[in-house]
C-alpha cells in the first residue's frame, strides 16, 4: 500500500515538472522567436529525422555503387579525403552529402560525380603557414603608414587600440569562420557554408533569403573600391613629397599612376601579378626597418612627454577607424580556410599573425610618433629626410602600384557575379562571349571603374582621412558587426554566456565606433575639402 501511494505521488510530481518545462520552454521559444532566434519546431524536427532516413539510405546505396565500381576496374572512384578538424567532412561523399542531407531534396550522386568530387578535393591546399603569410599581407600592408598618425591623437588609448583591435579581429574571425558550420546526426562538425555571402543568406532565412549577401555584396564592394583609390591616393602623396622642386602637383602625380593602372582592365586571372606579392610584401617589410632603424638612431630626441593621456575627442574616432581599417581581413576568410591543408590549424594561424601584427604595428607606431611627435604626417614617410625620403616613396610606389590589381580584380569579380553573370539571372548579360572573351562593354565597365578609382583621389586626396572613413563605414561592418551578429543568429543554442556577453559586447562597442568614426571622417573630409586643406 505505502509502495502504491509512493508511486502515484511520484508519478504526480514527474507530470507536475513536465508540464512547467514545457510551459517554460514555450515561453523561450516564443520570446526567441520575436527576437529571430527561432527554435526547430515539432514538425522541422520530424522533418529533420525524415532527412537523417534518407540520408542513412542515401549512404548505402552510395557505398553499393562505390563497391560495384570498384569490382568493375572503375579505378577510383573518388573517396577524396579531407583533413580531420572542423574542415570539408570526413570522406569525398560526405561532404558531398551536406546540402542532401538538410533539405532532403539534393540529387543522388553517382559514382561518376563521387569520382569528381574526389579529383576535386584533390587539388592543390595551402599549409597553415601559407594561410598565415596570406592574412599576414593583408594586416600588414602598407595602411600602416598611417599608424603613427593614429597615435598623434589618440596617445596611449591608441596604443590599447591596436591590440584591442587585434584581439577582437582574431576573435570575429574565428566566430565567422565558426558560422560555415553545422553538426551532422553523429555530432560530427560538417562544412555547410563557403563564403561570408552565404553566412549572411543563412541568417536572413526564410524571409528574405538573399538580403543578407546583397548587404555583405555592397560592404564588400566599398571597401574593395575604396581600397584601390587609397592606393591611388597615397601613390600621388607619396611621389608629390618625394620630389617637392619639380612643377608637378599631387593630382598630376595621381594621374600617372593611373595611366599605369589602365591595363589592369585587361586582367583575367592574378597570375601575372601573383608572382609579384612575395616581392612587394619584402619590400614592405625591409621598407618598415628602415624606418625603425632611422627613429631608433633618433631615441635620444624622443619626446615621451608628448604622448597624451587624454585625447582629441573631434580626431580620435578618425584613428578608430584607421586601425581599424588596418586589421581587415574577414572577406576572405572563408575561402582561406576552406583551403587549408589541416582547417583545425586555423585557430593557432589566427592567433601568431593577429599576435605578430600587434607587436609589429605597436612598435611602428610608438617609435614613429616618439620621432616626430606633433610634426607627424598622415603618411609617416613624408617626415623622413629627403635623402631617404624618396628612396622609401619610391619602393612604396611600386608596392601600391603592384598591390591595385588584387582588391580591383576582386571588385570586378563581385560587380560580375552580382550585375552581369546570365547564368546567375542577374540584372545585365554576361561580360564574357561564348568563347571566354571579355566583350567591348565590359572592357568599358573595367576602365570605367580605373577611372573612378582616379577622380575620387583627384578630388579626395586625404589619406588618413579617407582610411578613417573606409575603417568606420565598412570595416567595422565587416570585421565587428556582422560577425558578431551572424554568430548569435546561427549558433544561439550552443553559445555559452560568456560568448553571448562578447558577441553583445563588440557589436556595441562596434556600432559606437562606427557611427562616431564616420561622422567625424566626413566631418574632417567636408573641413578639408571647404577651406582648401591639402594632405
Amino acid at each position: 500500500m505505502a509502495h502504491l501511494i509512493r508511486s502515484k505521488f511520484q508519478n504526480k510530481l514527474s507530470n507536475a515538472a513536465t508540464s512547467v518545462s514545457n510551459k517554460s520552454t514555450a515561453k523561450v521559444s516564443g520570446m526567441m522567436a520575436r527576437m529571430g532566434f527561432q527554435a526547430a519546431t515539432d514538425e522541422e524536427g520530424l522533418g529533420f529525422a525524415a532527412c537523417d532516413d534518407l540520408d542513412y539510405d542515401h549512404r548505402q546505396g552510395l557505398q553499393m555503387d562505390i563497391m560495384k565500381s570498384d569490382e568493375m576496374g572503375g579505378g577510383d572512384t573518388g573517396e577524396g579525403s579531407g583533413e580531420g578538424g572542423m574542415g570539408g567532412g570526413e570522406d569525398g561523399v560526405a561532404a558531398g552529402d551536406s546540402h542532401y542531407q538538410r533539405d532532403g531534396t539534393g540529387p543522388p550522386l553517382s559514382a561518376s560525380k563521387a569520382s569528381g568530387l574526389g579529383e576535386e578535393e584533390k587539388s592543390p591546399k595551402i599549409t597553415a603557414w601559407e594561410a598565415g603569410w596570406n592574412v599576414t599581407n593583408a594586416i600588414q600592408g602598407m595602411f600602416v603608414l598611417g599608424l603613427p598618425y593614429a597615435i598623434l591623437h589618440g596617445g596611449y588609448l591608441g596604443l590599447f587600440l591596436i591590440i584591442f583591435a587585434a584581439v577582437v579581429c582574431c576573435y570575429t574571425g574565428k566566430i565567422l569562420i565558426a558560422c560555415l558550420y553545422e553538426e551532422d546526426e553523429d555530432g560530427q562538425l560538417v562544412r555547410v557554408r563557403d563564403s561570408y555571402v552565404d553566412i549572411a543568406n543563412a541568417c536572413c532565412q526564410p524571409r528574405f533569403p538573399s538580403l543578407g549577401g546583397h548587404i555583405v555584396n555592397v560592404a564588400q564592394i566599398i571597401e574593395l573600391v575604396m581600397t584601390c583609390i587609397l592606393y591611388v591616393v597615397v601613390s600621388g602623396n607619396l611621389m608629390y613629397n618625394s620630389f617637392p622642386t619639380l612643377p608637378i602637383s599631387q593630382k598630376s602625380w595621381a594621374i600617372m599612376a593611373t595611366a599605369a593602372l589602365l591595363p589592369c582592365a585587361f586582367l583575367k586571372n592574378l597570375k601575372s601579378v601573383s608572382k609579384f606579392s612575395l616581392l612587394c610584401t619584402i619590400a614592405h617589410f625591409v621598407i618598415n626597418i628602415l624606418v625603425i632603424a632611422y627613429c631608433l638612431s633618433r631615441a635620444r630626441d624622443w619626446a615621451w612627454d608628448k604622448v597624451k593621456f587624454y585625447i582629441d575627442v573631434k580626431k580620435f574616432p578618425i584613428s578608430i577607424g584607421i586601425i581599424v581599417f588596418s586589421y581587415t581581413s574577414q572577406i576572405f576568410l572563408p575561402s582561406l580556410e576552406g583551403n587549408m591543408v589541416k582547417p583545425s590549424e586555423f585557430h593557432c594561424m589566427m592567433n601568431w599573425t593577429h599576435i605578430a601584427a600587434c607587436v609589429l604595428k605597436g612598435l611602428f607606431a610608438l617609435l614613429a610618433y616618439l620621432t616626430w611627435a606633433d610634426a607627424t604626417k598622415e603618411v609617416i614617410t613624408d617626415n623622413l629626410p629627403s635623402t631617404i625620403r624618396a628612396v622609401v616613396n619610391l619602393f612604396l610606389v611600386a608596392k601600391a602600384l603592384l598591390s591595385y590589381p588584387l582588391p580591383f580584380f576582386a571588385a570586378v569579380e563581385v560587380l560580375e557575379k552580382s550585375f552581369f553573370c546570365e547564368r546567375e539571372r542577374t540584372w545585365f548579360p554576361d561580360c564574357y562571349g561564348g568563347d571566354g572573351r571579355l566583350k567591348a562593354w565590359g572592357l568599358t565597365l573595367r576602365c570605367t571603374l580605373v577611372v573612378f578609382t582616379l577622380l575620387m583621389a583627384i578630388y579626395v586626396p586625404h589619406f588618413a582621412l579617407l582610411m578613417g572613413l573606409t575603417g568606420s563605414l565598412t570595416g567595422a561592418g565587416l570585421c565587428f558587426l556582422l560577425p558578431s551578429l551572424f554568430h548569435l543568429k546561427l549558433l544561439w543554442r550552443k553559445l555559452l554566456w560568456h560568448h553571448v556577453f562578447f558577441d553583445v559586447a563588440i557589436f556595441v562597442i562596434g556600432g559606437i565606433c562606427a557611427i562616431s568614426g564616420f561622422i567625424h571622417s566626413m566631418e574632417g573630409l567636408v573641413e578639408a575639402y571647404k577651406y582648401g586643406i591639402e594632405d
